[in-house]
């Protein structure tokens, strides 16, 4: 009985690629979990939207319980000289960089170096005493203020309530303001520093109470100062040497090399009234540089300044659903992962679902409504990246895209059913 017994456990490994009976008695081939034919309606999926003209190219990885279910490119990099997109391609991640730098955070509460309730300004002196926009003139952008009832944590950073807001695609208020300061989303087209904008943003009022709401905003780069104030080191250096060398990430860069320029995916646009999608211009999103990877302009914006591939971010990905670990090193514990993972907003609002220390959480009503199991992490970058992760399922799925507008935004939703549908 027990020389049975090991010898199930030894074919074990086996069976990702087994044959397994089909409803009507048929042998339906599988990869790792997932049915071979099923995973063809992804393969028909992305080369619809790219034959409809609607995208120019999209490039997916799907990993299941840490091996590589499908990985795949479709249509694409550049129309002149025409190129196609590659499957191992960089593209700019923008906002995905925001869980890279909670990841960093996290690891430095873990050294001891702060608390998630203490009080931003204890280590970014400009933050103290924060003011409440009260009355803005539209005509010279001028304002009034109300002192905020209590002082911004990192927590409230960590979780968008902190009551600042984005330049750029915030509201047009605080984007009036922004911009009369030099406060900028990180995509900047000339040299600015993280440092002297973090503590002139410091200075600036906040929408909201801290606490009040869940406001997407400019948090996430406050935090990256956070990480070189209390590291010693540059934002930069910081992610090289703490996450991306431990993990493997060999393509992720806030300053891209001249040799890996080449893999740099062109960035498109829609025409507003036909909807053809056309290469970017300079003039397609007021001071929106798509060569912020490659101009040395030397903000390190922790909120959106990263260049990376699907397998570089599906290695990170793959640390968090590990609790923690991935290739022998490990950035944080199990309970870290726990808190980070876990609704952080209480009862406030982000749809149907909520957010953690980092990222957008799967609800029941979320669950209910699409096919992400409960718990299941993800969030997406300004160009068309997306990700999620589901610790349920051990499913870790990217679908990139370089592309603002995407009109037909559904192509994520669509991707996620066409994962979950191919699932055994």
């Amino acid at each position: 009985m027990k020389i049975a017994i090991y010898l199930i456990y030894a074919l074990l490994p086996l069976l990702s690629f087994a044959q397994v009976p089909g409803k009507e008695g048929n042998l339906e081939k599988t990869i790792h979990g997932f049915s071979q034919e099923r995973l063809q309606r992804i393969d028909l999926l992305l080369q619809q939207y790219v034959d409809s003209s609607w995208i120019k190219g999209a490039a997916a990885l799907l990993i299941h319980h840490g091996n590589t279910v499908y990985h795949k490119a479709f249509g694409v990099d550049r129309i002149k000289p025409k190129k196609s997109l590659d499957k191992d391609a960089i593209f700019r991640i923008a906002s995905q960089t925001k869980a890279i730098t909670r990841t960093a955070v996290m690891m430095l509460y873990e050294e001891g170096k702060f608390l998630l309730d203490d009080p931003i300004s204890r280590y970014l002196p400009s933050f103290a005493k924060p003011r409440v926009l009260d009355k803005y003139n539209e005509k010279d952008s001028t304002f009034t203020t109300v002192p905020a009832k209590r002082e911004i944590t990192i927590r409230d950073l960590l979780t968008h309530t902190s009551g600042l807001d984005y330049a750029q695609i915030g509201s047009p208020q605080m984007q009036a303001i922004y911009a009369k300061a030099g406060i900028i989303a990180g995509f900047s087209k000339t040299p600015l520093l993280l440092e002297p904008m973090i503590n002139k943003l410091g200075t600036l009022p906040i929408i909201h109470q801290p606490g009040e709401k869940f406001t997407y905003s400019l948090s996430i780069d406050v935090l990256g100062r956070l990480v070189e104030v209390t590291s010693g080191k540059t934002l930069d250096q910081f992610f090289k040497t703490r996450i991306f060398e431990p993990l493997g990430m060999e393509d992720t860069y806030f300053d891209l090399p001249t040799e890996k320029q080449h893999r740099l995916v062109q960035v498109y646009t829609e025409d507003k009234q036909t909807g053809t999608v056309m290469p970017w211009a300079d003039n397609t999103f007021p001071n929106v540089s798509i060569d912020y990877p490659i101009n040395h302009n030397g903000l390190y914006a922790g909120g959106a300044g990263l260049v990376s591939t699907l397998k570089d971010y599906a290695l990170f990905l793959q640390m968090l659903l590990n609790k923690g670990i991935y290739n022998g090193h490990r950035l944080l514990s199990r309970h870290t992962i726990e808190i980070m993972t876990k609704n952080q907003i209480g009862d406030l609002s982000l749809g149907d679902d909520k957010f953690g220390l980092g990222f957008q959480i799967t609800s029941s009503e979320g669950n209910a409504k699409l096919v992400l199991s409960e718990g299941s992490i993800s969030w997406g970058g300004f160009f068309g990246t997306t990700f999620w992760a589901d610790p349920r399922e051990k499913i870790i799925a990217l679908l990139f895209i370089q592309q603002w507008p995407l009109r037909h935004s559904e192509l994520g939703d669509k991707f996620k059913v066409s994962v979950y549908q191919a699932l055994l």
